[in-house]
């Protein structure tokens, strides 16, 4: 009789212990699907805020591109005040919105990083004094960001460098490139025409 309540009370605990460990299964499974589906919202949100940021930067690019540009110079002193003013308003709005996406790196990308951003901070400085060799750079630089094949140097080492660090990076570097080469190119554009209008004014003051 007390063999069989013994072995009563063992059979309860496994079925109890084994009952247990499908409810475990079930708990974990769930938790895993609720895990896989805040992980799709997070790329998500990763997704929007680099978006958001890309605007930003656009936003800031254009404005600054009005300001500069050939047909603020071409309006009388008063519009252009009131202009420059509401650009920048803008501008100023513009910056109060702070977006940041960080990026999980290794030691390796980390190191990456540094070296493209100080090769890329370093020929900034020197555009000033060689716009041609600058924007000849700059190309190459880009050039070694990009997978199809440009009809420019491409700059090895600096591919290299580039290979090594994160995607995310990789896709924020070029991008600043892009950025840097429209500006050079805008700044030549506006020295051209300003020159050309120096040029011309003699001409005007003959005419008169």
């Amino acid at each position: 009789m007390a063999q069989a309540k013994i072995q009563a009370k063992m059979s309860d605990a496994q079925c109890a212990k084994f009952s247990r460990t499908l409810s475990m299964a079930d708990r974990s499974g769930r938790l895993l699907e609720s895990l896989d589906q805040l992980e799709m919202r997070v790329e998500s949100l990763r997704e929007a805020a680099s978006a958001m940021e890309q605007e930003r930067e656009c936003i800031l690019e254009m404005i600054q591109s009005i300001q500069n540009g050939q047909e603020m110079r071409n309006i009388c002193d008063g519009e252009r005040e009131e202009l420059e003013l509401t650009a920048n308003r803008l501008l100023g709005r513009t910056l109060t919105v702070e977006i940041s996406v960080g990026t999980i790196r290794n030691s390796q990308q980390e190191d990456a990083l540094r070296k493209a951003t100080s090769i890329i901070d370093e020929m900034v400085k020197k555009l000033l004094d060689d716009m041609e060799g600058g924007r000849q750079r700059l190309q190459a630089l880009h050039a070694a960001c990009v997978t199809e094949a440009p009809p420019v140097p491409i700059d090895q080492k600096f591919q290299a460098i580039v290979i090594s660090c994160a995607l995310e990076d990789q896709k924020n570097i070029k991008r600043r490139l892009e950025t840097l080469l429209r500006n050079v190119e805008n700044a030549e554009k506006n020295i051209k025409i300003m020159d050309h209008q120096k040029l011309e004014e003699p001409k005007a003051n003959g005419c008169q």
